[in-house]
C-alpha cells in the first residue's frame, strides 16, 4: 500500500517552479493570490495540515500553534529568519521548525553594497532631479558625494551575510571592522582583513559606514538605540538589510532630520510596512521595500530548501535545516 502523502499548506505564492514541484510531491494547498493569509485563514490551515510553509509575513505565535492539535508536525519556513515563529511553543508541542539559511547570502550582501553606494554617492537625489526634468548640465559642485575607498566599514553581525559584505567592501577598498557575539577564528579574520571590536560603542563611534547584518532576537532588539546612534560620527552612514527591529527607527529618523547622522539606506523597518512617515520626507535616506533578497534565483533556491526539508522529514529523518535551540 502506498504511503499517504503529506498535507502541506503554503501561505504565500511562491515561484511557479517551486509550486509545481511541491504539487508533484505532496498533497499541497497553494494560495490563489499573493496576499498574506488572515489570522482566521492561518488558524484554519494550521488545524488541517501536516506541514505549514509560512513566510516572514505570517505571525505563528503560541495561540496559533496551540490550535494545531496533534496533526501539525513541521513548520517549514520559507526564509532564514524565524523570529515570527514562537519556537518555544513549537518545541513544547512537538512541532519541528526548519528554515532556508545560506541561499540569500550573496543577494543580500549585493544589496548592502548597493545601498552604501546609493547613499554615499547621492544616487536617489540625482535620479529625482532627472525624473523631474530639472537637470541643466554638469557642474563642479553639483550633488557631491563621497568615495567609499579608504572609508571604515563597521559590520554589526559577522555571520554569512556579514562576511560576504566584508569581501565585497574590501574589493572597493574599504577598511573592514566588525562586532559580533563571538569573535571570528584568526584565519577568517586574516582572510577578511577584519578588525574585531569587543566594544560595540567604541566601534560605532569610529566608523564611516555602519552595516547592520545581525538577526532580530530579544538581545538585539534596539541594539542601535538612541544612545548608541548618538555615538555615530555626523558624517557617518547607516545601512540596514537585516531586521528593522535592531534599530530604533524613531531615534534614527530624528538624527537624520537634525543632521546628526549624514544618511541611511534601509531595506527593513521596525514596524514592517508601517514606516515612519518622516523618513519618506528625507533626501538623505534611501528606502527600499525589503528587496534585499529579491532575486529569482534566490527565491527558487529557498523553495528547493523547503522541499528538501519536507521530503527528508517525510522519509523519517531530521530536516537538514531544522532550527534547534543552539541556533537561536
Amino acid at each position: 500500500m502506498s504511503k499517504q502523502r503529506l498535507s502541506v499548506v503554503v501561505t504565500r505564492r511562491l515561484p511557479e517552479v517551486v509550486e509545481t514541484r511541491l504539487s508533484e510531491l505532496f498533497d499541497v494547498r497553494l494560495r490563489d493570490d499573493d496576499t498574506p493569509m488572515t489570522r482566521s485563514e492561518l488558524s484554519d490551515a494550521i488545524k488541517t495540515c501536516d506541514v505549514l510553509v509560512p513566510t516572514l509575513t505570517d505571525v505563528i505565535d503560541n495561540a496559533l500553534i496551540a490550535q494545531a492539535g496533534d496533526r501539525l508536525k513541521l513548520i517549514a519556513n520559507y526564509g532564514a529568519g524565524v523570529d515570527h515563529i514562537d519556537m518555544a511553543t513549537a518545541r513544547q508541542n512537538g512541532v519541528l521548525v526548519s528554515n532556508t539559511p545560506g541561499v540569500l547570502t550573496d543577494d543580500t550582501a549585493d544589496m548592502t553594497m548597493a545601498l552604501i553606494l546609493a547613499v554615499t554617492r547621492r544616487m536617489p537625489e540625482g535620479m529625482a532631479q532627472m525624473q523631474r526634468g530639472e537637470w541643466t548640465g554638469w557642474a563642479p559642485n553639483a550633488l557631491l558625494g563621497g568615495r567609499i575607498s579608504g572609508r571604515r566599514l563597521g559590520i554589526l553581525g559577522m555571520g554569512r551575510i556579514g562576511q560576504a559584505v566584508a569581501r565585497r567592501a574590501a574589493a572597493f577598498g574599504m577598511q573592514i571592522h566588525y562586532h559580533n557575539r563571538k569573535r571570528l577564528r584568526p584565519e577568517i579574520e586574516s582572510e577578511l582583513q577584519a578588525t574585531y571590536w569587543e566594544s560595540l560603542d567604541q566601534m560605532v563611534a569610529r566608523m564611516d559606514v555602519l552595516s547592520i547584518n545581525c538577526p532580530h532576537t530579544p538581545s538585539t532588539f534596539h541594539l542601535m538605540n538612541a544612545r548608541r546612534l548618538k555615538l555615530m560620527k555626523p558624517d557617518a552612514v547607516l545601512v540596514n538589510t537585516s531586521r528593522g527591529e535592531v534599530v530604533d527607527e524613531n531615534a534614527l529618523t530624528r538624527m537624520l532630520r537634525s543632521g546628526d547622522i549624514k544618511g541611511a539606506g534601509l531595506d527593513v523597518y521596525e514596524h514592517g510596512v508601517e514606516i515612519n512617515p518622516r523618513l519618506r520626507e528625507l533626501s538623505n535616506v534611501v528606502l527600499l521595500p525589503h528587496m534585499g533578497s529579491a532575486t529569482l534565483e534566490g527565491r527558487v533556491e529557498m523553495g528547493e530548501k523547503v522541499i528538501i526539508n519536507i521530503k527528508t522529514f517525510n522519509d523519517g529523518h531530521r530536516p537538514p535545516d531544522q532550527v534547534v535551540p543552539a541556533m537561536l
